[in-house]
């Protein structure tokens, strides 16, 4: 009799330990996918702007091959406007995409998600109105260190389409997240060249050169990685000669591969490799012209004449917080 009834008891003893594994196992999957979405509703939903992708050019239509020859001029701008550019030699071998990343679409790398939506607009530096082709222009003279082109070249008329094309469906007016440069929290003392300098020769001097000069690309029409110092580079005149500006690039920017999500540098790293980089010899540009109004001028702007009593000096590298501090208070005088 117990003979006849051992059998049985052996299956119900293991189909209930194979119950007991299921039951385990689902519990720990349920757990496992709890914990999987609160990471990520803990995470920050990202809505940055991005581009579009120069393969999503029409080419196939009259407008997308004049879209495309504008998004190659912003890649290749010294192949054809270099010194020894095919169409003109009226810029310094740089190239457009050398600031503003893949052709303007990295979300925080200064790129051109806001410029068809926000133009024309008044700009203090400039005073008064600028067109899109007024700031394209700003740049060729300041950032390639070279000269203006009238609006009615077939060049200038590329990069407006190109720059129409990326901003095609934001609402005029609307800036979307991660068109401007990501404001990096002030240090509590002045950037430091000197420790700038360390960081430069630990993260940057491998692309960019023991001395600034860049590399060279194979053809010798423009550059690979870009100079950030000396004649062929940016000038004075430059939005990157800001050293808030150039902090913020490099943070979300650099080295090399790196993006917005995962920086290298801290802000102190990069607010010093800013102010290294910019205590170096470049190009002069005149800006006599610029900020009439001398109340409009970033507390990084690194030329006098100012509205306070703070140095040209202070006004480079900082610190920037009693500056700050002392123009909220006379605003509310």
């Amino acid at each position: 009799m117990k003979n006849n009834w051992f059998p049985l008891v052996l299956v119900i003893i293991i189909a209930f330990v194979l119950i007991n594994k299921v039951i385990n196992g689902l519990q720990e999957k349920k757990e496992e996918e709890n914990k999987i979405a609160a990471l990520l509703n803990s995470e920050p939903v990202d809505t940055v702007w991005r581009g579009w992708n120069k393969y999503q050019i029409p080419i196939d239509s009259d407008s997308g091959k004049l879209i495309w020859y504008g998004y190659e001029l912003i890649a290749n701008t010294s192949y054809y406007l270099g010194p020894k550019g095919v169409v003109a030699h009226t810029t310094n071998g740089m190239n457009c995409q050398n600031c503003h990343l893949a052709g303007g679409t990295v979300p925080y790398g200064n790129n051109f998600g806001k410029v068809y939506a926000t133009y024309p607009q008044f700009r203090a530096r400039n005073n008064g109105m600028q067109t899109i082709y007024d700031r394209v222009n700003d740049c060729f003279e300041r950032s390639l260190n070279g000269k203006s082109m009238d609006s009615s070249t077939l060049e200038m008329r590329a990069i407006y389409a190109y720059m129409k094309w990326l901003g095609n469906g934001i609402p005029k007016g609307i800036k979307r997240g991660g068109t401007s440069m990501m404001k990096l929290t002030y240090l509590d003392r002045a950037a430091s060249p000197e420790q700038g300098m360390k960081v430069y020769m630990a993260n940057c001097q491998s692309c960019h050169g023991h001395n600034g000069e860049g590399q060279p690309n194979i053809e010798g029409t423009g550059y690979t990685y870009p100079p950030l110092w000396g004649e062929h580079s940016y000038n004075d005149g430059a939005g990157l000669y800001r050293i808030s500006s150039f902090a913020s690039f490099v943070k979300n920017n650099m080295p090399f591969g790196t993006d917005y999500h995962h920086p290298k540098l801290t802000n102190d790293e990069a607010w010093d490799v800013a102010a290294f980089v910019n205590s170096q010899p470049r190009p002069h540009k005149d800006q006599s012209m610029d900020w009439k109004n001398i109340t409009k001028k970033p507390i990084d702007f690194p030329f006098g004449p100012y509205a306070d009593t703070f140095s040209e000096k202070q006004h480079k590298f900082g610190p920037f917080q009693p500056i700050k501090a002392a123009r909220l208070t006379a605003a509310t005088q």
